[in-house]
């Protein structure tokens, strides 16, 4: 991985999230293919659409989740800075900005199941609703440090 590039989940099939919602296997399909792939996906900080921080590489889904990886622009200062505290680990939450599509509730467990997502953009975020979310590697870091 060049330097500026991360990897990670973004979603884990059969998580809730804090909010109580479920992402199904497969429900980003539809999506990744409408849009193109990764290059119909924006990559920002914190959701907000007057802050992007690249561009996403790869996105796909695998028997895990949203699998992404990403490369920060390091031109720009808001790149230069998040990269830099990604290397030192202070931030490394991913988080999906998405419509649902398609769900249903699992009264039981008090959970919504989404099904099928529009998916829009990937942010990096400090708190991430679905606390697995997270970015595993950084490259170009002193240690080229791996994160759980």
């Amino acid at each position: 991985m060049p330097v500026g590039e991360f990897d990670g989940y973004a979603s884990r099939f059969g998580e809730p999230d804090l909010g109580r919602d479920v992402v199904a296997s497969g429900a980003f399909g539809d999506s990744l293919q409408s849009r193109g792939g990764a290059a119909g996906i924006r990559l920002l900080w914190q959701h907000d659409p007057a802050q992007p921080l690249g561009v996403w590489t790869d996105i796909r889904q695998d028997q895990h989740g949203l699998y992404v990886r990403g490369a920060l622009n390091l031109s720009v200062e808001r790149g230069r800075e998040l990269f830099a505290l990604m290397q030192q680990g202070a931030v490394a939450g991913l988080s999906i900005g998405y419509r649902t599509r398609k769900a249903h509730a699992d009264a039981r467990q008090r959970l919504r199941i989404l099904t099928r997502i529009d998916l829009w953009e990937v942010s990096l975020v400090t708190f991430p609703l679905l606390p697995s979310a997270r970015v595993m590697r950084v490259a170009g870091s002193p240690s080229n440090r791996r994160y759980p």
